[in-house]
């Protein structure tokens, strides 16, 4: 029989219809403790007054507590677990995230393996298609390699897609280009995101393309050289139409070689037909993509889609991805986010519920944040230690195209555009430069040594050398 849980004298809560459950001599149902009935608590358990388990330390048997006081409690743990946050300044917290997402020389990884991890922490974020490799991943992994993501992507493990639909253009079909957001994601996972992604109709394709697609959903995921050889088409008429579909967010191949081919311009792609060319080509093309196979997609407007979206479920899925991405997670962050993402009153109550149960952080995180923030267990003491970590004078330069950067985000001023070719110089974690249409902007003034150090900085970039032709 377990004990019901207070302090002598004292009643645990009041509840209007049930006598307070109490500890010690006090009185449930007018019984003593000694004398409770089992069937009097058990009943009180049914009728939701009190809950069973283990509230204090040195408890070797069940307890009782009223369920009022028990909030009553909770309340109060995590009021005080919030007091005790000390906030950072948004320039600590932006060294932290350097080293959260790998970008600090001194975090950065190497390997298949570390390219996967990368690959979790950023699922679900879009952005242009030739920055993925270009920038986003060599900033974080050391000599990259584009078979590592390949080796993921075949085996199943990483999908890449277009989330977002594309705006109709009545012009032309819509062609894979150096801008389409792409976004990478667990396979297990993409129906989550798919269904959180499409609000809108996406455009008809053309009839080649619709053609392509209706073969790939006949016989379903095919390789290159099987569609060609199915539709008739030229091999150079199925890649447009691939091209198109893989635009519009309705194919997509094994390999993120698929993507790659298309994206390299034609005259510099190795020969569909393994002719020779004098000019240096690409060392990979469309045939080494894979099958390619359509997405599958519910309506827009479905009724099960449109519940999904809201579904419970799905906004934890969405919120924990944010905490895994940036460890501390606030309104203003998510602005950086795709639109289709739940709204942040959606998100908002997730994170309220998973730190009532112990699994986040709720607090004052970063300093002259209007707003609620809450963070990963793990991520408030990498915030403690990039407070402690001395100022070093440590120069970031990133893609305008990274998550990372928040310029005008968390920082006074002015947005950086997210386009693959803008560039954003941080010293220790303060934006010092822009570069943004080919020009560079300084934000502090330096002197002649020092800005022509930051100018070489801002500038630097890590493109493998396999890969400058998408550079």
């Amino acid at each position: 029989m377990g004990k019901a849980l207070g302090r002598p004298g004292e009643a645990c809560g009041q509840d209007d219809d049930h006598p307070a459950v109490s500890g010690g001599g006090l009185t449930l149902q007018g019984r003593t403790q000694d004398g409770l009935d089992a069937i009097d608590i058990e009943q009180l358990e049914a009728e939701g007054a009190v809950l069973r388990g283990r509230f204090s330390p040195e408890a070797a048997d069940g307890e009782w507590c009223e369920r009022r006081l028990l909030a009553r409690i909770h309340r109060y743990t995590v009021n005080r677990l919030r007091a005790e946050i000390e906030p950072v300044e948004p320039r600590d917290f932006l060294r932290f995230l350097f080293r959260w997402q790998r970008v600090a020389p001194e975090a950065r990884v190497e390997g298949a393996d570390a390219v996967a991890a990368i690959v979790s922490q950023l699922e679900g974020f879009e952005a242009p298609a030739a920055a993925w490799e270009t920038e986003i991943l060599p900033a974080r992994v050391n000599e990259y390699d584009p078979a590592w993501l390949d080796e993921l992507s075949l085996a199943g493990r990483v999908v890449w897609t277009r989330l977002a639909a594309t705006r109709p253009n009545g012009e032309r079909a819509p062609t894979p280009v150096r801008t389409t957001p792409i976004a990478l994601l667990s396979r297990r996972n993409l129906g989550i995101w798919t269904a959180l992604a499409d609000a809108g109709d996406r455009p008809a394709p053309s009839a080649r393309a619709a053609e392509v697609a209706q073969f790939v959903a006949t016989h379903g995921a095919s390789f290159f050289d099987e569609i060609v050889d199915a539709t008739g088409l030229l091999r150079t008429q199925v890649e447009e139409a691939l091209g198109e579909l893989t635009a519009l967010g309705l194919v997509n191949a094994d390999s993120f070689g698929g993507l790659r081919a298309l994206l390299v311009p034609s005259d510099r792609r190795r020969s569909l037909g393994g002719q020779k060319r004098r000019r240096r080509t690409a060392l990979f093309g469309i045939e080494d993509a894979g099958r390619w196979a359509l997405l599958r997609r519910k309506p827009a407007s479905s009724p099960a889609q449109l519940a999904q979206r809201d579904d419970p479920e799905t906004v934890e899925h969405v919120a924990r991805a944010l905490l895994k991405r940036y460890g501390v997670v606030f309104w203003r962050l998510t602005e950086r986010e795709a639109e289709w993402l739940p709204p942040w009153r959606n998100l908002l109550r997730c994170y309220r519920r998973l730190e009532a149960r112990g699994e986040i952080r709720g607090g004052r995180f970063v300093a002259g944040v209007s707003g609620e923030q809450f963070a990963l267990p793990e991520a408030v003491g990498g915030l403690r230690d990039a407070r402690r970590v001395e100022r070093t004078g440590a120069l970031v330069s990133l893609s305008g195209a990274d998550p990372l950067n928040l310029v005008g985000v968390l920082t006074p001023g002015a947005r950086l555009p997210g386009l693959t070719g803008n560039r954003v110089l941080y010293r220790d974690g303060v934006p010092i430069a822009l570069l943004a249409g080919g020009e560079a902007r300084f934000l502090e003034r330096l002197s002649p040594d020092a800005e022509w150090s930051a100018r070489s900085a801002l500038v630097r970039r890590q493109v493998p050398a396999v890969l400058h032709f998408l550079g």
